[in-house]
């Protein structure tokens, strides 16, 4: 039986990304090398639908975080090889998912990472995949910190194109946030929200983020939300995050005394983090974060999609439309 070309190899992928809205995404891509591989740069030849294939980077947490991510992908898995590498760009899951995906035929692999900030471990795993020569300072493996010059290098022979972009700020994490907050709110007008995410620990990178968050705190505040807010934990610095528990307190208690509902929405992948803690004693109304939902793995595709088109392995789409009703007022 003839294999497809790469054409009829993305087609369901296009068909896809064509009803979600995520075309228009801009892409942003490293590369582990500007030739093309051996099977794309054979005369008369292209990739087909088992040469392409994606490496999806995921945090990971509890049994039914890791369902929830693979899940959102399972649409995706259906159309071409693909593996999930949960860890904090942790060395051994990402070369158990290279091998995966190289035991099912991919030579060309798109690394997708399914981060809020495309800054997420992204020194830690160009390194790892060749894209720079200097380790970071300090690393992640497993779940315990090492110095980086202690990372064991990634053992591949697939050419890597590595997505840079990070989820905050997408289509599809904009329409989750206003589904949540629509959810558990009959007053929109006599509502407040609170948007809360991880945050980052360099300035600049959490103001980012925090740009980022306020795509989705401008739709909310333009379908008629009483007020809306947006914050960062950040969690992982101890400093920082003293003053921003304090600060995170401080507006949510504020917002419960002039809004008939607070509504606290975490900008995080799964689950409601340490908030709960944080929010202890207040009045308000908690949501899931982005999981589950299907638009997670709408975003997934159409960054895939956007890694092959511009590395010229995938048709250009020529038109796109929304999978929302044309009225919904989001």
């Amino acid at each position: 039986m003839p294999r497809p070309n790469r054409a009829s190899a993305l087609f369901s992928v296009v068909a896809l990304i064509s009803l979600t809205g995520g075309c228009g995404s801009a892409p942003q891509i490293a590369l582990s090398g500007s030739a093309p591989s051996p099977t794309a740069s054979q005369p008369g030849t292209a990739p087909s639908a088992q040469d392409l294939g994606v490496l999806v980077m995921a945090h990971g947490g509890g049994e039914e975080w890791n369902h929830n991510v693979s899940a959102s992908v399972a649409g995706l898995r259906e159309r071409m090889p693909l593996a999930v590498a949960f860890g904090m760009a942790d060395p051994h899951t990402l070369q158990a998912a290279l091998e995966d995906l190289e035991a099912q035929g991919a030579s060309i692999i798109a690394v997708v990472r399914l981060f809020l900030s495309g800054a997420s471990f992204l020194h830690q795993t160009e390194f790892l995949f060749g894209l720079r020569p200097d380790p970071p300072a300090r690393a992640m493996m497993g779940h315990r910190m090492v110095a980086g010059s202690d990372l064991p290098p990634l053992d591949t022979d697939a050419r890597i194109l590595l997505d840079l972009a990070g989820m905050a700020g997408s289509e599809q994490v904009n329409r989750i946030v206003v589904a949540r907050a629509d959810a558990v709110s009959p007053d929109p007008a006599r509502t407040g929200v609170l948007l809360i995410a991880h945050g980052m620990g360099a300035e600049e990178e959490n103001q980012r983020v925090l740009d980022a968050m306020e795509a989705s705190a401008h739709r909310l505040r333009s379908i008629g939300f009483g007020e809306v807010r947006i914050a960062t934990l950040r969690e992982d610095w101890a400093e920082a995050r003293a003053r921003a528990e304090q600060e995170i307190r401080a507006t949510a208690s504020r917002m419960s005394e002039e809004w008939d509902r607070v509504v606290v929405i975490p900008y995080r992948v799964f689950g409601f983090g340490p908030y709960a803690e944080v929010l202890d004693g207040l009045d308000y109304v908690r949501t899931d974060g982005l999981l589950p939902d299907r638009r997670v793995g709408d975003w997934v595709a159409a960054r895939t999609l956007a890694v092959f088109r511009e590395a010229g392995l995938a048709p250009p789409l020529e038109s796109c439309r929304t999978l929302l009703e044309p009225a919904d007022r989001r």
